[in-house]
């Protein structure tokens, strides 16, 4: 207790100081005084008499300062005196102050704005309850391809029957296109919407609360009704938040659909399973409506509490085969064993970023340590001409300690100072990141600055302190007191050993430099080759436009539709050709079975395929490149013999070595008979290998969703009246929906890599200032303190030229030495990012030439600088000011 009470007391103390300090005051006058009125009873004169009081009182400020003390926290004390004087000299030394702010605000504001996306992304569990028990249910490298990481109803059925791994199985509708229903508004008014079908246990398994109304109900997902669920943005931006939406009845396609729930703020189904897509409202499955369609379910599971993902997976490879569905067509479903492999949901989410940004967050740390590196150089420098301050602070009998803590001081408050600025830059980027929709990166849209990277602030923040903070303050500190005063004495240069401490941070600052210039520059010419990959197809002067009319699931009638349709479009003054697809290609994509029709049954071949419905003059306008026989036309009509094209790889597939043309092939279960050949086109992704591909009649099957595809000179804005008017002359009640250009999809594919470039690219842009600041720094400090030798060489003939060279000899000497440790661990490095190139080896000869040519280049400029201030140094003043 008494502890305690002392404690308390010491506290008090120290926030009631003035009020103390003025008892002590009175109490040490009056003392003083009772001193002096004794010695005057005792015959002294007043002044011998006061005296001699003082003399038997002792230092009146010793006094004061150990009973301070006494009662209260010296150490805080202490602290206090050490921030008042560095405020002081930081603001006394305003240039330095602010380079070194700026320097600590990029590079906190880096880390803690790269740290915020891996937070989301990778860090952040997913929004849903308990998340670290779903699981996405697939077949291993089904990759891009949904049709071979999907499953039918029947597939659903039995699994969520036979299992015993799982509370519950669930999933939605993979082939859901981009504004698939049409929302009818007030006037007439037609806005095109996204709606993806879910089973009607789908928000339950995950764990998502409505936030207003209900769930689907058993007898509404049996039954396949009407009945929605909004999401949160779309219930905000078309109904105005409105609390009572719930029981409302809007209208899609032309039918009403009542509104039974809308979903929390958090909840978003494109960040999670669709990056950088819009999906607006959410309605119920009837598996028995889908049983046909074959495999268009994805799959997600909640395993059982106790109840292991490899316990689910070794039950997967017995219970799958057991399906009825995988019994169907065994040639074209592979392996069995292995088709419902679970993994986490996390790991489905965000997988395959997860490479990439661990490379992001590394390179950003580099940053960080280049910006400590940097501010121990600019300490060492300033500390050097402060050290016959230290010298005489330790000679009047200041304890080491105090100095090392007072410099640590100057190092923490410039870090948090910089760590204020960063988190507004931080900040800034952030929001700006999560506004950025193009970009296809899951979970972007939930960036936000929480408390994780408020402490990660925290944390680097005092890290980076300690780090350029320790290195000068033990430096200056642990020097002798002899020594100090000579090197810091009027004229004299820097000790060799301090030298040769910034000559070497100054090598490690290039070394780390080199191995951002290498990742980056090897991360740059990947990308450069993903940008000159032949698709395939030729975006430029090319835009799509999603469709709407009604056939009445009539095949002729839809062939006189869309004929007429094209015939206006093409009629469009600066259209070159039109033409219709039920899939883009980067975009949506579903696959059939193929196999050849008449071969010998032993060498029967058979094949997975993506379809694409199209018609007359779609390959032109997409600008695929037909290589064999002939495009569709309008007499291949749905009373014709059915017809198909395929692309380079199918044909060689199905009949390798052999001419394709006239043969018959089975495809869906339809015989059609081969009429032409394209050159193979990235159908899932720009970086992954084409696959087999099949163009079908658009009039002799049943397309779902279509696009109109373009191509003309002229922009997009100035295209889309026309287009939109004349699709409105066949179809009144054609949607107003947006003219994209195909390069949109192109850019949106290829959006991650184009991400993390920049993001790395700048990063190494970044270090490679920093770098020459550096260099800069050290050489322009050396040409300072050794003005006085530069002007008696000068006096005794030494011209500028020689003076110039011998300047940037050292300068070049250090950075060859940075080059060659910097280039022999980016090599190391660039073999560990060695997965995420493309069509670039890790050792790259252009790349480590241009890091050598560029590192060299901005040594010799940042040496040449000091090197030619040097040479115009008038040797008669330089002897006189040193």
């Amino acid at each position: 207790m008494g502890a305690w009470r002392r404690g308390w007391e010491r506290v008090r103390a120290f926030f009631h100081k003035p009020a103390l300090d003025g008892e002590l005051e009175q109490e040490m006058a009056s003392h003083l005084e009772f001193a002096v009125e004794e010695n005057l009873r005792q015959g002294m004169s007043p002044e011998e008499a006061r005296r001699q009081a003082l003399v038997r009182f002792g230092g009146v400020t010793q006094v004061r300062e150990q009973h301070r003390e006494e009662r209260g926290l010296p150490w805080l004390d202490g602290l206090t005196q050490d921030v008042r004087y560095t405020l002081r000299v930081l603001r006394k030394d305003r240039g330095f102050t602010a380079i070194a702010v700026l320097i600590l605000a990029l590079g906190i504001g880096a880390n803690v704005a790269v740290f915020s996306v891996v937070n989301a992304i990778l860090l952040r569990p997913l929004p849903f309850t308990d998340p670290d028990r779903l699981v996405w249910i697939a077949p291993p490298n089904s990759g891009h391809d949904l049709s071979s990481s999907t499953y039918s109803a029947d597939a659903y059925d039995d699994l969520r029957a036979m299992n015993k791994s799982y509370t519950d199985v669930t999933g939605y509708y993979a082939f859901s296109s981009p504004d698939n229903v049409k929302l009818t508004e007030g006037h007439g008014q037609v806005t095109p919407l996204t709606l993806i079908g879910v089973a009607g246990n789908f928000f339950a398994v995950l764990g998502v609360q409505p936030m207003l109304g209900r769930w689907f109900n058993a007898e509404e997902t049996r039954a396949g009704s009407d009945v929605v669920m909004l999401s949160y943005p779309l219930w905000m931006r078309r109904f105005g938040g409105d609390p009572n939406i719930v029981g409302k009845t809007i209208v899609l396609d032309g039918k009403p659909n009542p509104v039974i729930g809308v979903l929390p703020e958090s909840f978003d189904f494109g960040a999670a399973f669709a990056p950088g897509s819009r999906v607006d409202m959410f309605g119920p499955i009837s598996m028995d409506g889908i049983r046909m369609e074959g495999n268009t379910l994805t799959f997600i599971g909640r395993l059982k509490p106790g109840v292991t993902l490899g316990q689910a997976r070794s039950e997967a490879s017995t219970l799958f085969p057991k399906f009825y569905w995988s019994k169907k067509e065994p040639t074209s479903l592979g392996s069995y064993k292995d088709r419902g492999w679970p993994i986490p949901l996390k790991e489905h989410v965000s997988g395959e970023v997860r490479r990439p940004l661990i490379v992001l967050w590394s390179a950003v740390g580099m940053i960080l340590v280049i910006v400590c590196v940097n501010l121990s150089n600019l300490l060492l420098a300033r500390a050097a001409g402060r050290q016959k301050e230290f010298a005489m602070r330790i000679a009047l009998g200041a304890d080491r300690k105090r100095i090392v803590r007072q410099m640590l001081t100057e190092s923490l408050i410039l870090a948090a100072t910089g760590a204020v600025f960063g988190l507004v830059l931080a900040w800034l980027l952030v929001l700006w990141l999560a506004h950025q929709g193009s970009i296809a990166l899951p979970l972007l849209t939930s960036l936000r600055m929480d408390t994780a990277g408020l402490v990660w602030t925290l944390g680097i923040t005092l890290i980076t302190a300690v780090l350029f903070g320790l290195m000068p303050a033990f430096r200056i500190s642990g020097k002798e007191l002899q020594g100090s005063l000579k090197d810091s004495g009027q004229g004299m240069s820097a000790g060799r050993g301090h030298e040769r401490l910034r000559a070497g941070l100054v090598i490690a600052e290039i070394a780390l430099a080199c191995i951002l210039l290498v990742g980056a520059g090897l991360l740059l010419r990947s990308f450069l080759h993903v940008l000159n990959i032949d698709l395939g197809f030729t975006p430029a002067q090319a835009a799509a436009i999603r469709i709407d009319y009604n056939d009445g699931n009539d095949a002729e009638k839809r062939g006189a539709i869309v004929e007429e349709m094209l015939r206006r479009v093409n009629a469009i003054p600066g259209v070159e050709v039109a033409g219709i697809t039920d899939n883009l290609p980067l975009e949506r994509n579903r696959g059939w079975g193929i196999s050849v029709k008449g071969a010998d049954p032993k060498k029967e071949r058979s094949s997975g395929t993506f379809v694409y419905l199209v018609t007359p003059g779609y390959l032109r306008s997409i600008g695929m490149r037909l290589r064999e026989g002939r495009d569709f036309s309008w007499q291949d009509g749905p009373k014709s013999q059915k017809v198909a094209i395929l692309n380079r790889a199918g044909a060689e597939a199905m009949w390798p070595g052999e001419d394709p043309i006239g043969r018959m092939a089975s495809i869906g279960g339809e015989d059609v008979r081969i009429i032409g050949v394209i050159d193979d086109v990235h159908e899932s992704n720009v970086e992954g290998k084409p696959g087999v591909q099949s163009y079908l009649q658009l009039t002799q099957f049943g397309p779902d969703d279509q696009s109109l595809v373009v191509r003309s000179k002229l922009p997009a804005g100035t295209l889309a009246p026309m287009v939109l008017n004349a699709l409105r002359q066949v179809n009144p009640e054609q949607p107003a929906t947006e003219l994209r250009p195909i390069q949109q999809i192109v850019d949106h594919a290829t959006s991650p890599r184009r991400f993390f470039v920049v993001l790395v690219a700048s990063f190494a842009g970044l270090g490679l200032l920093l770098a020459s600041l550096g260099i800069y720094g050290v050489i322009s400090y050396g040409v300072t303190q050794q003005s006085k030798e530069i002007g008696i060489r000068m006096a005794l003939g030494a011209t500028m030229g020689r003076v110039q060279l011998g300047i940037l000899r050292r300068t070049m000497l250090l950075a060859g030495i940075g080059l060659l440790v910097g280039g022999v661990l980016s090599l190391a490095v660039a073999k560990m990012i060695a997965s995420l190139l493309y069509g670039t080896e890790p050792t790259d000869p252009v790349t480590f030439l241009g890091m050598i040519l560029v590192l060299g280049l901005v040594a010799l400029l940042a040496g040449y600088l000091p090197a030619r201030r040097a040479s115009r140094i008038d040797p008669l003043i330089a002897l006189r000011t040193n």
